[in-house]
């Protein structure tokens, strides 16, 4: 990148330097077509005798060499905006593209961990049932933890399916009318089986609302997702859905370390994460908070991401009670 930022300002120097070399040799040659005149025309008309054709016609000349500076002027600052915006351009492109190159490439590195994280503990798992004579509670204890990594490969294929789906405009949302309080304690209840004493749950209001039922039961799973892989074991994650003003707000708290405020409008761009991929504990693949934003504007509603106190976010969900 370093490499590409030298040669490229050096280019655009030299085209620079170039552009006002020709613009003031072009002037210079103006100035000597405008003395040429000036030669000829003392060989063709007398001054002393006739004053006035000489003054006209050294006005044109003069008027002529004010035509042509002006044109060089605003042609050569025409070509040199146009040269800067170029330059602009190939060099945002430039530097979009790296930048997305880096972010598929922690995309593919964050993907295969995730796939890998599940497959082997399943196979840890199955491969004890296999080879050891296991008590019925120690087979249910380990056909549980199965089940549950099953659920988050699940999710991860769900995510990536429908954000390409999304992308390429090949998915089709659902109009449907939804029972939300439903969907949310739907969600709530089936990370708290997973995650056994880390939720606590707020009010739940009864509200309905218009939309795709599987997109905003996967935006709910996102957040639930992202709030349990930041929150210590110790430390409960808070679910709340208030009916308000028309509009329902679903707030999950979490108490993990937060994230800058620098941080916070990029952690909804695609592939995004906080840290670097190969230092990085936490587990992600930068396309759960990038998914539930877009189903959220897609349902006409807002995120936002607060500060907890002591510690940790709440990401807010508020959308419309008639989309």
């Amino acid at each position: 990148m370093r490499f590409f930022t030298t040669v490229h300002l050096l280019l655009l120097a030299y085209i620079v330097a170039a552009l006002l070399f020709w613009g003031f040799s072009l002037n210079d040659k103006s100035r000597e077509i405008y003395n040429q005149g000036i030669v000829i025309l003392k060989t063709e008309v007398d001054s002393t005798l006739y004053p006035e054709m000489y003054n006209t016609r050294v006005q044109q000349l003069q008027s002529e060499l004010d035509t042509r500076k002006k044109q060089y002027i605003g042609e050569g600052s025409t070509f040199l905006l146009v040269i800067l915006i170029g330059a602009a351009v190939v060099y945002s492109s430039f530097r979009r593209s790296i930048r997305l190159s880096k972010q598929q490439n922690n995309f593919m590195l964050s993907v295969t961990h995730e796939l890998k994280s599940p497959i082997a503990a399943m196979k840890l798992n199955l491969q004890t049932l296999e080879r050891h004579k296991l008590d019925e509670e120690k087979k249910s204890l380990l056909v549980e933890r199965c089940v549950k990594e099953a659920n988050r490969l699940n999710d991860l294929c769900n995510n990536m399916l429908i954000a390409s789906q999304m992308e390429g405009r090949q998915y089709i949302p659902a109009r449907e009318q939804i029972q939300f309080d439903e969907l949310v304690n739907s969600s709530f209840k089936d990370y708290a089986v997973r995650y056994a004493g880390r939720f606590i749950e707020r009010d739940i209001d009864v509200c309905m609302l218009h939309g795709d039922r599987l997109l905003l039961q996967m935006a709910i799973n996102n957040l639930l997702e992202n709030a349990v892989k930041y929150t210590p074991a110790d430390k409960p994650v808070t679910v709340s859905l208030i009916l308000k003003n028309n509009n329902v707000h679903l707030q999950i708290a979490d108490n993990g370390p937060g994230i800058p405020d620098s941080e916070k409008s990029k952690v909804f761009n695609k592939f995004y994460r906080i840290g670097n991929e190969e230092t990085r504990k936490t587990k992600g693949t930068g396309l759960g908070l990038y998914l539930t934003a877009k189903i959220v504007r897609q349902h006409k509603g807002k995120i936002t991401i607060t500060d907890n106190q002591p510690s940790g976010c709440v990401f807010e969900i508020v959308l419309p009670v008639s989309v």
